[in-house]
């Protein structure tokens, strides 16, 4: 695209020619590439001029800035007050999303996102996903760099999706991005709000800032879903309500709970229809309700949404069954808010025949009050704990094991290491008991002081159970 038809009506000033192709955009310099234009964004830690000679080094033939500099004479430098404030116009224009038919349905909420997107993304067809794990077009998958990725690359991958030939797109979308503006200038038809509890108080400073971060996804769409029992009900104004205590639109009742999987009926215009899912426990019938809602708004029958249901496997990391020996149950689990662990634990301590082992820590460097929050909620489910490092960045991974312990009545078992804490609760495990490791889910490093450190918990959770050579389908 030329730079003058990129950059037509709006108010900037040009020095150098408008004539040149640009074959590419983006605020991040390491993604630049030749012909590139690229935007110098200021951030609240960084000023984006700063890289403008890494991004003239890796191609880029234009820059758009807020201050002219002279000695920059090998590229054309496009002069506007607030960069920022142009980046999704240009985003859009280059990428030409506005002229996008794509059905877009963003889902935010403490809790649930994931599974829920992953849900609606099984129910809907030819339908693209961006979120937590991956971003997955068509065939092809790509491992997530962030939940919400930022605005150039957003509209760049619904680009994709389109010439994929996708119709619908599902997008995680945190409160990180909806208050730096990631997702600013897309179209959203439709807006799932899961549920909402404590979580990023290190960056959002109160929970009343954190949720009015989160409410910005309604004011994007043209339709909402939300749940009818959660307590942020009565703010979310009018919409679609899924629920299992209120007299929701779409209601679940007559729950049946089993570690192979769950039933209910579901209760919506009038209609009984009894549904099925694989997925374990309480709050996966609220994804699954969220899930059905955007189907039946999107047009599906709901005969087709059931069997659909149905066949769903699951989500990497959530709840992730893993082949246990001497006839354990071990599941793998990214619960790492209060609200998260105490709502898996307490499905699973619902169903138990046996102990629940549980295996958890926190990460460093994030909201340290939900701490001993976490290990109250793990011991009021639990039989056994074992406290041990999740990703503990930059913190001492034992400091932060003890603050958990604040929330305890009696002491837990302590093993710093992971792996030494995976292989000692299942080792502790006997026929019938449950063991959930918490915390990390589908992440394949831990963060520890800079450094990306290969573990996934749920490889070492099957090196350790092939290591016992006695495992079975659990």
């Amino acid at each position: 695209m030329k730079l003058k038809k990129l950059l037509k009506d709006l108010d900037v000033e040009i020095k150098g020619s408008k004539e040149i192709e640009v074959t590419g955009i983006s605020s991040h310099s390491q993604f630049i590439s030749p012909g590139s234009l690229f935007i110098a964004k200021k951030g609240k830690t960084f000023d984006g001029s700063e890289f403008i000679p890494k991004a003239i080094e890796t191609g880029a033939v234009a820059v758009l800035t807020d201050l002219y500099n002279p000695f920059f004479q090998e590229i054309v430098q496009v002069v506007t007050p607030n960069p920022n404030a142009l980046e999704s116009l240009l985003a859009k224009r280059y990428y030409e999303t506005e002229k996008s038919s794509l059905f877009l349905v963003g889902i935010t909420g403490t809790n649930g996102k994931t599974t829920t997107a992953y849900l609606t993304q099984h129910l809907l067809s030819k339908c693209g996903l961006m979120g937590t794990i991956e971003t997955v077009i068509g065939k092809e998958r790509f491992p997530a760099q962030l939940t919400t990725a930022d605005v150039v690359t957003n509209h760049k991958t619904l680009r994709e999706m389109t010439d994929h030939g996708l119709s619908s797109v599902v997008m995680e979308v945190t409160s990180h991005a909806l208050d730096q503006g990631r997702v600013k200038g897309l179209n959203f038809d439709l807006g799932v709000f899961t549920n909402f509890s404590q979580d990023h108080l290190d960056y959002h400073g109160t929970m009343e800032n954190y949720l009015a971060a989160k409410l910005k996804l309604f004011s994007m769409c043209k339709e909402k879903i939300f749940n009818l029992d959660d307590v942020t009900a009565k703010k979310m104004g009018s919409g679609m309500t899924y629920g299992i205590d209120a007299a929701a639109d779409l209601q679940a009742k007559n729950i049946h709970f089993s570690l192979q999987g769950t039933t209910f009926d579901l209760y919506y215009n009038g209609k009984i229809t009894p549904i099925e899912t694989k997925l374990v426990g309480r709050y996966n019938v609220y994804n699954c309700l969220a899930a059905l809602g955007v189907g039946i708004k999107k047009g599906i029958r709901l005969s087709i949404l059931k069997r659909k249901l149905a066949t769903f496997e699951g989500v990497p990391g959530r709840l992730e069954r893993i082949e246990g020996p001497k006839g354990m149950h071990l599941f793998v689990d990214f619960a790492h808010t209060p609200e998260a662990l105490s709502k898996t634990l307490e499905a699973l301590y619902e169903l138990k025949k046996g102990k629940v082992i549980t295996i958890f820590g926190c990460g460093g460097e994030r909201d340290q009050s939900k701490r001993p929050k976490m290990g109250a909620a793990a011991e009021k489910f639990s039989d056994q704990i074992i406290i041990t490092s999740d990703n503990p960045r930059g913190e001492d991974p034992e400091k932060i094991c003890k603050e958990i312990v604040k929330g305890l009545s009696k002491e837990p078992l302590i093993e710093i290491d992971r792996r030494a804490a995976i292989e000692r609760g299942i080792f502790m495990a006997k026929e019938k008991d449950i063991v959930l490791i918490a915390g990390r889910g589908h992440e394949p490093f831990q963060k520890i002081k800079g450094r990306l450190i290969p573990f996934d918990d749920r490889e070492v959770a099957r090196t350790i159970c092939h290591l016992t050579g006695d495992a079975s389908t659990s």
